[in-house]
């Protein structure tokens, strides 16, 4: 198999690493590979923010729902959706920044998202694991205040990198049929493909956890799509100057 496809299908999240530091060097050259990603227009509306010290850490981890491990990573970085520098480079050629629309917000969370995945892939080509921590947006307002985020820029998700310490399975994704399409949207049979995939997850827990977890794809779906989920991020996003015109 080409060793890119390879690594692709072989992701896992890590959650367990060892003491060992993450060199300045290669973060930076995974930072850099992120930058190396498609960008809508070039606006590279991304900016990272490496948290090394330790009590910034805990105060992140405990606000992102407990997650220790963003405390003891090897490194951890925040991928911020950025419009703050375009709006500099705007107003610098006279421009009048305009503000709140809802397509630049989604340009910007795009582009952030994607320079992320880049960083990962370089990541794990590195022998790193990682762990992306949607969880910093349980508390954005007091994330953004101990990174110093200014108006028009917004923590996306924080990335937890480091020296894997456990080797789990790799968590299987749904059938291809139910995901790729051919002309037309067309779902006539996923239902059939969401069921073969819940005894298959439920098989992967099962095996993961020693039989303590018994769950299923669309009992997950029920908990997330079933009811609110961080209903703050609209009054947040607005606050912060994306106010989706």
């Amino acid at each position: 198999m080409n060793p890119v496809i390879q690594l692709l299908k072989s992701h896992r999240s890590i959650r367990k690493f060892t003491d060992q530091p993450v060199c300045d060097e290669t973060i930076n050259e995974i930072v850099a590979c992120g930058q190396a990603a498609a960008t809508s227009s070039n606006i590279q509306a991304t900016t990272v923010i490496r948290v090394r010290d330790p009590e910034t850490r805990e105060k992140i981890a405990a606000l992102s729902g407990g997650q220790a491990y963003v405390a003891s990573a090897g490194a951890f970085l925040v991928y911020c959706a950025d419009l703050h520098r375009p709006q500099l480079a705007c107003e610098m050629q006279g421009g009048q920044f305009s503000e709140g629309m809802t397509e630049h917000f989604i340009i910007a969370t795009v582009d952030a998202a994607l320079a992320a995945q880049n960083s990962v892939i370089a990541a794990e080509s590195l022998g790193l694991g990682i762990c992306y921590i949607g969880g910093i947006r349980n508390h954005p307002q007091e994330i953004s205040e101990l990174l110093g985020l200014p108006e028009h820029v917004y923590p996306v998700f924080g990335l937890c990198l480091g020296f894997p310490a456990q080797d789990p399975e790799i968590k299987p994704r749904l059938p291809l049929p139910v995901v790729l399409k051919d002309e037309r949207y067309q779902n006539h049979n996923d239902l059939d493909g969401i069921k073969a995939y819940d005894e298959q997850l439920r098989a992967y827990y099962r095996s993961r956890t020693g039989g303590t977890k018994d769950s299923c794809w669309s009992v997950e779906m029920k908990g997330l799509v079933g009811k609110e989920s961080r209903p703050h991020m609209r009054d947040f996003l607005a606050r912060r100057g994306f106010s989706m015109k």
